[in-house]
């Protein structure tokens, strides 16, 4: 099993980066996040899918993104391409606070997630979530409002994702996290 990789990038591919590692080429499925950062290395936790006919390996920058992606294949309808979906549309504490407060919607932007299975994963990871309090259900709610209010300034999606991500977890109200989120933008 291979559980992680360290090494010089060969290639970046649309949805896979080709990394060598002690003389070996492997060809690792990540995140679009994942793929736009720079630099000449790279290090991810990975899984290793294997098929009839074919080995894959999925690569995630933390270990938490791995684990919930191994949670997600477990759930019947959704498979790796669904759940390195899943995974792109947010950050993942978004992710968590977006099934734990029972938002379909939000799965459902995902290409090849309809009503039914997004209804399925939230069944079955709702309670994996933890209890969702008023606090976190306010939080998800604003973190949505910031990221609707960046797309319509005409910031694609994965530049709004990426800002969010970093914005100080002192700014508090959707106004002060979008102007946080804009500064990132700026630099």
């Amino acid at each position: 099993m291979i559980s992680y990789i360290d090494g010089k990038i060969k290639l970046r591919g649309n949805k896979f980066l080709t990394i060598i590692a002690n003389g070996l080429g492997y060809k690792v499925h990540a995140l679009p996040d994942t793929l736009r950062k720079s630099g000449d290395t790279a290090s991810l936790w990975t899984h290793l899918r294997v098929k009839e006919d074919a080995l894959e390996l999925y690569g995630f920058e933390s270990y938490p993104e791995l684990e919930f992606f191994e949670t997600l294949i477990q759930i019947s309808g959704i498979g790796p391409k669904s759940a390195m979906g899943i995974l792109s549309i947010a950050p993942l504490d978004t992710i968590k606070k977006a099934i734990a407060s029972g938002e379909i919607s939000y799965l459902t932007k995902v290409s090849g997630i309809g009503k039914k299975t997004a209804e399925r994963v939230i069944i079955e990871l709702r309670d994996k979530m933890g209890e969702l309090d008023e606090s976190a259900g306010a939080a998800f709610k604003d973190e949505q409002d910031v990221m609707e209010a960046l797309k319509s300034l005409g910031y694609s999606p994965a530049e709004a994702r990426e800002a969010i991500k970093k914005i100080p977890d002192g700014a508090t109200g959707v106004n002060a996290r979008i102007k946080e989120a804009l500064k990132m933008l700026g630099k």
